[in-house]
């Protein structure tokens, strides 16, 4: 008897180690071995210039994601955030464009637009307590139609002629096409703003009393209501921060069609919502958290610009999206829970 309760608790430690390296790890060697993949299949995908190109691409999913990631900190999801990004695409070229203003002005119209679709959101979810995924597709609908009225259901470009046989006045500015086409040394300018926000969003929640508060709300409400947290203030301020992450999401799309596609921003919500339950898994961290967020907007990257260059068709990609958050929710969950049974076994066998 004294040999069983001796073994059982080794193997379980065994056990337990093993998949705390898997849920820990996986992720990053899944990460890994494609890069590595592609890099020998595809001698092009390891280039500089490919690099960064793909780092830009990914930008506008990236900080929408991050946008994701901070509405999930607190215990909700936010599914609008595509159709923010797509009425941000859309108000800046109708500012720029029908309005015959600069971009500076475009882009604070962008940034509270997105303030005030984050409001909504917050006044329905804080306020009215509808569900977060009934009030956040509430307001997805209503601003894919309210984006449809303001620009008449029409792609707004430079030049166009008016519905009085009058051509537009303005164009995109150049110090707005910057968002997306300038760049600083060998970086473009969406890649360094996609990093400065996953830098500042990571020192908000894991380096301040702000970010614990939003975990604290996130994990058990009451428990932080009775330690004399504001629950619906946190609540609300992560929701209209969402709002502002998707619309700068929008406005690096906006820079980079250079017109008001009507279209814009209509695949960015499965993309944002991906990553940021990708980035969960991350470092079995199982969590919402900034760098995650980062990572699996890279992993997604690698994939989308490795299959490109394979010539595969998209739908394989969209697969291969599938089965990488797949996993990626295997290492959250299963494998965690699994690591939980094997230690409580222990614990009983000794």
């Amino acid at each position: 008897m004294t040999s069983v309760s001796t073994a059982a608790p080794v193997r379980a430690g065994l056990g337990s180690r093993a998949i705390d390296a898997v849920a820990k790890w996986g992720f990053v060697a899944v990460t890994v071995l494609l890069i590595v993949f592609f890099a020998l299949t595809e001698p092009a995908f390891a280039t500089p210039e490919n690099v960064f190109g793909m780092l830009k691409y990914i930008a506008p999913i990236g900080i929408a994601g991050l946008g994701v990631t901070l509405a999930m900190t607190v215990g909700g999801l936010d599914l609008s955030v595509g159709a923010n990004a797509g009425f941000a695409v859309s108000i800046a070229a109708w500012t720029l464009v029908i309005a015959g203003q600069v971009g500076g002005i475009a882009v604070g119209v962008v940034l509270v637009s997105g303030a005030l679709i984050g409001a909504v959101n917050a006044a329905l979810i804080v306020f009215a307590r509808i569900p977060d995924l009934l009030a956040t597709l509430a307001t997805m609908f209503t601003v894919v139609g309210l984006k449809l009225i303001i620009v008449d259901g029409k792609s707004i470009s430079s030049q166009m002629t008016l519905d009085d046989g009058t051509t537009a006045p303005g164009r995109f500015t150049p110090d707005f096409l910057w968002f997306d086409r300038g760049a600083i040394g060998p970086v473009s300018v969406p890649v360094l703003l996609f990093l400065g926000l996953t830098i500042v969003l990571w020192f908000v929640l894991d380096r301040t009393r702000w970010g614990r508060a939003l975990a604290a709300v996130g994990s058990n409400p009451e428990a932080a209501r009775l330690a004399g947290i504001r629950v619906r203030a946190y609540r609300a301020a992560a929701y209209i921060g969402c709002g502002i992450l998707a619309s700068i999401a929008g406005l690096v799309l906006a820079a980079r069609i250079g017109q008001g596609d009507v279209s814009a921003g209509n695949s960015l919500l499965l993309d944002a919502v991906a990553v940021s339950l990708v980035g969960v898994s991350v470092l079995g961290i199982g969590r919402p958290n900034a760098w995650g967020t980062a990572l699996g907007a890279v992993l997604i990257a690698v994939m989308v610009t490795g299959f490109s260059m394979m010539g595969l068709p998209y739908y394989i990609q969209d697969f291969g999206k599938g089965v990488v958050l797949l996993v990626a929710l295997l290492f959250s969950f299963t494998f965690r829970r699994r690591k939980t049974t094997i230690v409580a076994g222990s614990t009983t066998a000794s």
